[in-house]
Formats: structure tokens, C-alpha cells, sequence
């Protein structure tokens, strides 16, 4: 097993070194107004001319950052869809805007979140040590190393131009034998679900590139990455399909490669005389109720997703084969099916590498 492993964690490291986004990605100028932070101390309600509008009119708020923190200012509510319900009360931002010989104005952006969301993080965390104690630490440290290689590595190196699936595949990579060891350890079922991730990874994404060849699709299947076309002409929008497909499916992996090396090293250690073949039949089956349920997950986690997108199809009057033919509709497509496909891929392949190397000799 080491043979194959260092091998594929030099092969990884090297990956690293060669891809990694040493100039950093170029920012887009964008000619945004100063936020401020401020808080409602009085709410001015008046009618509302477009429909979709929520709430309308103006609200007084002390602002509580920026140069003119501790003042009280009026600021309004934007119409239109989407715009914010605000109460007296409540911490929110504005956008402050300054015309040539005119008055400071202010506009309603968005509610204050950093202290709602601490808390629910905090309670997250707290919930996975009370019950996975020293490994669910693990298990948090481990979230931390994927979201740190996704935001130092992969979206750097894909906003500069480089190869969005091997991007992609390098730092699947890297945050497989990262998270797995750091999380269970080093141990020969590590290993095994090491292992058996990166061969579904391989498989995941060859088989994505065909997928999206004989498909015809470009990757513009959707507004953002028409956005980031223009502005970053230099990535590679079919490419970065490919990469969303790997990544998307890394975290179903490894929760399947992990629970089959797991399972066939329970059954050896019930059962010491099991050979190779009885192990890897029993894995299997526990595989196949596993994989039952969550090929489910995967498609309603996509269609959850997607659920705005799906209304408008609806609503469209379109024909059934239009729609389902169409790319924004096929990319999400090509996305459940190929990742349940290298899902269903990992049970044998991890089953049997746990198989051989558990079974006695």
C-alpha cells in the first residue's frame, strides 16, 4: 500500500509546487460604494410602487462604523425584489453614496449576520467534539485544512488561468490525504479509503470529461460563469465544470471509502477466518444499502439546489424535451450522474483493496 501511496503524495506535492497561484489572481475593479454599519433606531413606511417590493420608504439609523460613526442619518429602503424587511432595532448595512455638491445619502443594503452566524458555528462545533470528541476535533481541524487548499490553491489557481480539472484533481488530492490521516489516523483502512477515493476521483473525472465532450457542453450553462467569462477571460469555462463535478463529489467519497474500509475491518476482526472473497462480498452488501440511500441524497441535494431554477423551467411552457435537453438543465444533470456514478465506483474498488490487504494470508 505505501508503494502506491508515496508515490501519489509526491505526485501531489509536485502538483502543488507547479500549479500553485504564486502572483495571485487578478481583482476585479469594481466601483462599489462605502459600507457602513449602523443600526435601526426608527422605521418611516410609506406605499410601495412596484409589486414585488417587501417593505418601502426610509428608516433613521446610527451608524456604528466609518467616519461619521455615532451620527443618525436617514437612510431608504430600495424597492424591488429581494430588497431587506427591517425592524427598529436591527443591525444592518448601508451604502453610503456622495454626489458633487450635494448631501451624504445612504440606502438600505443588507442585515448584519457575523454575530447570528458565529453562534450557529460555534454550535456546530460544539455538537460535533460533545459527540465525536477527540476525532470530531479531528474531523474540524480537517474542515479547515479543505476550506484553507480550496481558498489559498484551487480558486487562485483557477481565477489565474490554469487547468481547472487538474487544478481540481491535485487539490482533491491534496485534501484527501490531508483530511483522511488527520481525521482517522494513520492506519491501513486510512490508507485503503486514500486509496479507493483517488481511484473514484480518476474515474469521477475521466469520466466527466467524456460525459461533457459527447454532450457538447460548454460550460456556460449558467449566468455566473458568463459573468466570469467577461471579467476573467483567461479561465476556462467547460473546464471549470469538469472541476465542480470533482470537487462536488470529493466529499460523498471519502464518507463512502471510509465506512467500506471501516466495514471489512470490522467483519475481519468478528470473524478472523473470513478470506478475501467472503469479506468482500459481505462489504458489498452493506455497500449497496449505503449507496441505495445515498444516491438519493446526491440527486435531491442537486434538485434542493436547484429548486428556483426548476419554478422557471416550469413556468416556462416549454416542451419536456426541450427543457431537459437544454445546457443549464444538462450540466445539472451531468453533475448527479457522473458523481453518482464514481460514487457507486468506490464501493467495489475500496471493498476490494480493504478486502485484500485485511484478509489473512
Amino acid at each position: 500500500m505505501a508503494a502506491i501511496l508515496i508515490p501519489l503524495a509526491l505526485l501531489t506535492a509536485i502538483g502543488l509546487a507547479v500549479l500553485w497561484p504564486y502572483s495571485g489572481p487578478q481583482l476585479i475593479a469594481t466601483d462599489q460604494p462605502p459600507r457602513r454599519e449602523a443600526t435601526v433606531t426608527a422605521v418611516h413606511p410609506e406605499p410601495c410602487t412596484q409589486r414585488a417590493s417587501r417593505q418601502c420608504g426610509s428608516v433613521t439609523v446610527r451608524l456604528t462604523s466609518g467616519p461619521q460613526s455615532g451620527q443618525t442619518v436617514t437612510a431608504t429602503i430600495p424597492e424591488g425584489p429581494g430588497s431587506p424587511v427591517v425592524s427598529t432595532g436591527d443591525k444592518i448595512i448601508v451604502a453610503e453614496s456622495q454626489t458633487p455638491g450635494g448631501p451624504t445619502q445612504y440606502a438600505v443594503l443588507d442585515h448584519q449576520r457575523g454575530l447570528q452566524l458565529a453562534v450557529l458555528v460555534g454550535l456546530f462545533a460544539l455538537v460535533t467534539i460533545a459527540f465525536g470528541r477527540w476525532q470530531g476535533l479531528a474531523a474540524l481541524a480537517g474542515l479547515a485544512v479543505s476550506f484553507a487548499i480550496l481558498l489559498a490553491f484551487i480558486l487562485p489557481a483557477i481565477a489565474v488561468g490554469k487547468p481547472p480539472l487538474l487544478i481540481a484533481i491535485v487539490g482533491a488530492s491534496a485534501i484527501m490525504f490531508a483530511v483522511l490521516y488527520l481525521t482517522h489516523g494513520f492506519s491501513v483502512q486510512t490508507s485503503v479509503a486514500v486509496l479507493g477515493t483517488l481511484v473514484s476521483l480518476a474515474l469521477t473525472g475521466g469520466l466527466a470529461v467524456a460525459a461533457t465532450s459527447a454532450l457538447h457542453l460548454t460550460g456556460f450553462g449558467s449566468e455566473d460563469t458568463g459573468l466570469l467569462a467577461v471579467f476573467l477571460g483567461q479561465v476556462d469555462p467547460r473546464g471549470l465544470l469538469l472541476a465542480g463535478i470533482v470537487i462536488g463529489t470529493l466529499g460523498v467519497l471519502d464518507d463512502v471509502t471510509v465506512t467500506q474500509a471501516a466495514t471489512v475491518g470490522e467483519l475481519a476482526e468478528a470473524n478472523p477466518a473470513m478470506g478475501a472473497r467472503a469479506l468482500y462480498r459481505s462489504a458489498t452488501r452493506i455497500g449497496r444499502a449505503h449507496i441505495a440511500s445515498t444516491v438519493n441524497t446526491i440527486v435531491l441535494a442537486y434538485a434542493g439546489a436547484s429548486l428556483p431554477l426548476l419554478l422557471l423551467v416550469i413556468l416556462g411552457g416549454q416542451s419536456a424535451s426541450t427543457v431537459l435537453t437544454s445546457e443549464f438543465i444538462v450540466d445539472e444533470i451531468v453533475r448527479s450522474v457522473v458523481g453518482t456514478i464514481g460514487l457507486i465506483a468506490a464501493v467495489p474498488v475500496t471493498t476490494w483493496l480493504a478486502a485484500l490487504v485485511t484478509a489473512p494470508r
